[in-house]
């Protein structure tokens, strides 16, 4: 049923989607997805879950797999795995992290980037040893915030993210985090 869900918010959209359609494309009785879901919004938000989940997994997995100087190859590799999601997961490109359909879609007290930023902060305490601290938090979820309106910007101007506004939305990022960690900041390459 998930699957049938994404599927159809690709190609319909959040307002045309219902949960006949679901189940027709999902190929089971009505009767069934009232079992699990009690409207689109609920499966909508279920789907949305599952793809933070995996983009958690995928990120986690990448810290696992690749050594980073820093922070800043890290919040590269990150981005990366965010527009790979975009342009290959069902459903991705019209949720995103659940915003087209509620900001508060993942959890009831914090918008949708308050919680992907949450757990992106505590990928760089655990992976760099940043200090815990009040900015961190707000400087992690302005970076998000950030990331997410340019990225969107890149996909609105090309299907697949326009390259160019991928990498500025990387500079714009790494710049950021910079001036707010400044004891963790990248060297400064020529030409920067």
């Amino acid at each position: 049923m998930l699957d049938a869900c994404a599927e159809l918010l690709d190609e319909l959209g959040y307002e045309t989607l219902s949960t006949t359609r679901i189940a027709e494309r999902a190929g089971v009785a009505i009767g069934s997805v009232y079992q699990f879901f009690p409207d689109k919004r609920a499966i909508t938000q279920e789907l949305t879950r599952r793809n933070v989940e995996e983009f958690v997994r995928r990120v986690d997995r990448r810290f696992l797999e690749e050594d980073y100087r820093g922070w800043w190859e890290a919040v590269d590799a990150i981005i990366d795995i965010y527009v790979d999601m975009h342009r290959t997961v069902a459903g991705f490109k019209s949720l995103h992290f659940g915003d087209a359909v509620d900001l508060n879609l993942l959890d009831s007290d914090s918008d949708n980037n308050a919680v992907i930023a949450g757990r992106l902060r505590g990928l760089f305490l655990k992976e760099f040893g940043l200090a815990d601290s009040p900015s961190l938090d707000l400087a992690v979820l302005v970076a998000v915030e950030a990331g997410d309106a340019v990225l969107k910007l890149a996909f609105r101007r090309d299907p697949q993210g326009s390259p160019e506004i991928i990498d500025a939305a990387k500079h714009l990022i790494r710049g950021f985090l910079s001036r707010q960690l400044r004891s963790w900041s990248p060297p400064v390459a020529a030409g920067q």
